[in-house]
């Protein structure tokens, strides 16, 4: 379900038209998370952490309504709920784009998790499914780099404002401290840094639980 934002009672409207004539109007920032608290628990829940990080990833974008916000055409509209669409890879070395159903319950959202990660893994190609909506994020793990910077390719003539995070390789340091990159690249017409700050913040409070 989604509703139409009312954009003349908003108070980023001048924002939005700025940013949204730009031919990259998204921004991207890097920042540093404290895994170790999440890494243990998943271990203890016997879960993948993969999953278990994402699903905290999309407790975090459902949290705050600016990374529900979804542009088509001239408007705005508000996602109720904000899936995940990750890359997931197969033993050649390829990879194809998923779509997980978030829901708030993890043993819920593990077992679809585990299913499409099973779906990908016996198909081939980039795309096996059909994206009827755009209520998700473009989600993926990076575990051969700690990058401190990432880029995405993209096709600036295809109307896309879904949110793309992606995190990198794990690094242990030597008191035991896990770390990891977490890279978040968001349409400018739709949010600014202090959004994206508060998300972060927001994630690194769940994963910290």
């Amino acid at each position: 379900m989604k509703k139409l934002l009312d954009l003349d009672s908003w108070n980023r409207k001048e924002h939005f038209l700025f940013f949204k004539q730009m031919q990259e109007p998204f921004f991207g920032v890097t920042v540093t998370i404290d895994c170790t608290k999440a890494y243990e628990t998943s271990k203890t829940l016997n879960t993948s952490f993969f999953i278990y990080y994402l699903h905290k990833t999309l407790t975090a974008v459902n949290a705050f309504e600016n990374f529900k916000y979804r542009i088509e055409n001239t408007h705005i509209y508000v996602h109720d709920r904000i899936d995940g669409s990750a890359t997931i890879s197969r033993s050649d070395g390829t990879f194809g784009f998923s779509l997980i159903e978030y829901h708030p319950d993890y043993s819920i959202f593990e077992q679809k998790a585990k299913t499409e990660i099973e779906r990908i893994q016996t198909t081939t190609g980039l795309f096996t499914r059909e994206f009827k909506d755009d209520n998700v994020i473009h989600f993926s793990a990076i575990p051969w780099l700690n990058f401190t910077s990432l880029s995405h390719a993209r096709n600036m003539t295809f109307p896309d404002s879904s949110p793309k995070i992606s995190f990198g390789k794990m690094i242990i340091s030597k008191k035991g401290k896990r770390k990891m990159p977490m890279s978040i690249h968001v349409h400018h017409g739709l949010m600014d840094a202090m959004h994206v700050g508060q998300m972060a913040d927001y994630f690194q409070a769940i994963m910290n639980l």
